[in-house]
């Protein structure tokens, strides 16, 4: 049996919601918070993984970041790398104050593009003793860069430059879907992302199918490249061999630039949101993980 605690604290003055997963009372062997892809709110990825973590005697955090679902913040539905890292070192901060949490064991684990965050958290932060990075986007700008091909990137940048003017100009905040069956313009285009967020699989009522335009320069201009090298927590990478999204290759350099000690699990996916909400893939994953805390929280 777990119990579930709606929470509150700050990050820079913002107030940001959270539910705690707890164990039973006096089993607790460690803490991890959560951080998820890009646009989500903590009843999806992150509290399905928080709820799994529980389960298997570990306090989890999964929260809303600033901008996002229940927690404060303008604009509304803005992707901010920055603070996201900021609100991340507020949660370890936040967890380290609870009676049930041991301020020595607390792990990060990111999934889907929130690896990016966990990556840069855990890279500077030395309470981080652990880290787990599932399903998780390995950006750099020269990759995403030569995966889009030259030109439409460009394209891409010269859209951004003028949204940000129009926005100067007329102090209004321009929107895209967050996902959108059909491609761009979306923060996250296609029918895979849309087959989690727009149906009844990953619809929640604190999720909005939008994001600001601008939030798409903040993932396209992400990279993880120069934090991997740095980690000093002992680091598990799980990544799917039939996700097409982040394609295996991806997880593979980025375990191969990870210092020692790591562990890399493969799992035979067919998709990448299988690791989102499938227990077929999600179970193998949270198994791993909390092995991987155990031996080294």
């Amino acid at each position: 049996m777990t119990l579930l605690e709606k929470v509150e604290f700050t990050s820079d003055g913002y107030r940001l919601t959270g539910d705690l997963h707890l164990p039973e009372p006096g089993t607790v062997r460690g803490a991890v918070v959560l951080t998820g892809p890009f646009s989500g709110v903590r009843e999806q990825v992150t509290g399905f993984y928080a709820e799994r973590f529980a389960q298997r005697g570990y306090a989890a955090l999964s929260f809303d970041h600033r901008n996002w679902g229940d927690s404060e913040g303008l604009p509304r539905q803005h992707e901010d790398a920055t603070a996201k890292v900021a609100d991340l070192r507020h949660a370890v901060s936040f967890l380290a104050t609870r009676p049930e949490v041991d301020p020595n064991k607390i792990a990060v684990c990111g999934v889907c593009l929130g690896g990016i965050y966990a990556t840069q958290l855990a890279a500077f932060d030395p309470r981080i003793k652990a880290i787990a990075l599932i399903a998780a986007a390995y950006n750099n700008p020269t990759l995403i860069r030569n995966r889009f091909g030259a030109d439409n990137f460009a394209a891409l940048l010269e859209q951004f430059a003028q949204i940000a003017q129009r926005q100067f100009e007329t102090g209004e905040i321009e929107y895209w879907p967050a996902v959108n069956p059909a491609g761009m313009p979306a923060g996250n285009p296609g029918p895979e992302p849309f087959a989690y967020y727009g149906t009844d699989r990953g619809a929640r009522t604190g999720w909005e199918n939008r994001c600001t335009a601008l939030s798409v320069l903040q993932e396209l201009t992400l990279d993880v490249d120069a934090y991997l090298p740095l980690l000093t927590a002992p680091a598990l990478i799980v990544h799917g061999r039939g996700d097409q999204a982040i394609p295996v290759a991806d997880a593979e350099a980025a375990f191969a630039s990870t210092p020692e000690p790591k562990e890399l699990l493969l799992l035979d996916t067919t998709d990448h949101i299988e690791l989102y909400d499938d227990d077929t893939y999600v179970l193998p994953a949270i198994d791993r993980a909390v092995a991987h805390f155990d031996r080294t929280l």
